[in-house]
């Protein structure tokens, strides 16, 4: 990690407001989702697991080439719906490697049929997945106050702690890192740096 990104604060973007220098300068749409989406505490199981597809499918890659292949993930995994990700035929997972729409790696496209139906059990045992989830941050979201991106780490004991369970109920790429990411996105952690506005919103 090169010491100049590490020291970056805040962007200002084209409309004067200071984001998490993450966003970088040009990017409407990363804007967009940094501003409506990252960090924003989330309780719908729905997009849980939306986000564990597209974490999963990050891993070695940037957020940011995920993200602009989301509808095309959305498109090829039934709209994100866990039950019918889960019903997934073999024949329908080989398919999709041959879809430019998506990230065409044979385990990350089989982890999703396996983590969906990893997702079901627990909305089982646990009545919802984001009880589940919730569970191992007290209930609420955990606010830090970094002023740098290089002061933000990349795991801590909670993820390394759900990273450890859904591991050993059987999922797979979420590892701690993948899975504080999606902790970040889901709002389960607020690492907005303290200049972004978006740091009291959320």
């Amino acid at each position: 990690m090169a010491e100049a990104w590490r020291a970056k604060s805040t962007i200002e973007g084209t409309d004067g407001r200071h984001r998490c220098g993450w966003v970088g300068e040009g990017k409407p749409f990363y804007e967009a989702y940094h501003d409506a989406e990252w960090g924003v505490p989330v309780y719908d199981d729905h997009r849980h697991f939306e986000f564990l597809i597209l974490e999963g499918a990050q891993a070695g890659l940037s957020w940011e080439t995920v993200l602009k292949k989301r509808d095309g993930y959305r498109a090829a995994f039934h709209g994100f719906d866990a039950e019918k990700v889960a019903a997934m035929t073999d024949a329908e997972l080989d398919a999709l490697r041959d879809n430019p729409a998506i990230i065409r790696n044979r385990l990350k496209i089989l982890s999703a049929r396996r983590n969906a139906r990893v997702f079901l059990q627990i909305q089982k045992e646990c009545g919802s997945f984001s009880d589940y989830i919730w569970s191992f941050v007290g209930g609420a979201p955990l606010v830090n106050a970094w002023a740098h991106l290089g002061e933000i780490p990349v795991t801590t004991k909670e993820s390394d702690a759900l990273s450890k369970d859904l591991k050993k109920r059987g999922m797979n790429f979420v590892g701690s890192t993948i899975i504080y990411a999606h902790m970040q996105a889901t709002g389960l952690v607020n690492d907005h740096l303290t200049g972004c506005f978006c740091y009291s919103a959320v």
